[in-house]
Order: C-alpha cells, then structure tokens, then sequence
C-alpha cells in the first residue's frame, strides 16, 4: 500500500463526476446529512450546519490517505457543474493490512438510481489502482438493505456480522462487513 495517496480529481464516471467537497457544498450537503432518516444507519445523528460546517474544513479539507486516521471525501456530482447528489469517502483501516474502507451516503431525492453503486466502484478503483490496497471493506449496519445492495452490485461479499461490535449513538449495535479482496477486483476488472 502506498504510503502516501492523494486522488487525481475529477475522477468522471460515465453519470456522475467525484470532486473535492468545497464550502459552497455546504447547503447541499446539510440538505441530506440533516435528514433523520438519511442518518439512521450512519455512525452519525443528523447533523447541523456546524456539524457540516467542521467536515469540510477538517476531514475534506485534506483528502489524502498517509496516516491510519486519513480519508478522501468527495463529493458526487452531476458533472459539468451539476448539483451535488451525495458524498462518499475512503479511508486507511489498517496500514499494516492494506486495508481500506469506503462509504457512501446519496441524498433521499437521488437514491435508486444507481449513483451509490457508480461511485463506489470509481472509489473501489482508487482504492486498488492508486492506493493499492490489498482489501477493501464497507461496514453497515445489517438493516441496510440499500446498502448492502450496492456493496452485492460490487462484488463485494457478505464476510461478516459482527454481534454488537460498535458503539453507535450510544448503543451497542451489530455490523456487517462486505469485502472484496484485489485479486477479486482484478478478475473482475480486468
């Protein structure tokens, strides 16, 4: 894995572009990261203003994977300055195991169209072609059906559910892990 990696952006997909997240995503993104039912499955209540406000000046602000804390947000977009239908993010879970993790989020009135899934396998590339990963995992919580059918639209496989693993909005609760290794991407991408 490399030590150090920062995406060449856009990266275009065939309907969507992945950009950097700016501050004049802000009202966007408070649009649908403030939406209850957005956040029931996140590892985050709704957020506010400040909440989004904090995001893009920390974590966007810097997408570059080279510590086990780093991540790349970015944000997904129609392209030719189309407006901002989600974010999705990728970050370092384990150096040593050449982890990584991705996840998405798209806003209620862009869902079913297949945007999650598009991005995530542009995100999936990144991850393998650039970061070089050896793994890459999205974790869940195992009512996400949404999700974990787009991690199934991947490729990825249902590895594991995990009995109260995490502490999340202060409970306990379950995770379900899809992996896909890069043996498997490069098979199936050839």
């Amino acid at each position: 894995m490399r030590e150090s990696t920062t995406p060449r952006l856009p990266i275009r997909t065939r309907r969507l572009e992945l950009r950097r997240l700016v501050p004049e995503d802000r009202d966007a993104m408070l649009g649908y990261r403030s939406d209850p039912e957005t956040c029931r499955y996140l590892p985050f209540e709704p957020q506010t203003a400040d909440d989004v406000d904090r995001f893009l000046t920390t974590r966007a602000a810097r997408p570059v994977l080279d510590s086990p804390d780093s991540s790349v947000p970015l944000g997904v977009a129609l392209p030719h300055g189309g407006p901002l239908v989600g974010d999705v993010i990728v970050f370092v879970r384990s150096r040593p195991d050449e982890c990584v993790e991705l996840g998405w989020i798209i806003a209620a009135e862009h869902r079913g169209q297949g945007y999650a899934a598009e991005a995530a396998e542009a995100l999936l590339a990144f991850a393998f072609d650039e970061v070089q990963a050896h793994r890459v995992v999205a974790r869940m919580d195992p009512g996400n059906a949404a999700s974990a059918s787009v991690a199934e639209r991947l490729g990825m496989r249902r590895e594991a559910l995990l009995i109260e693993a995490e502490r999340i909005k202060g409970e306990w609760v379950d995770t379900l892990y899809y992996v896909l290794l890069e043996r498997e991407w490069r098979a199936s991408h050839p």
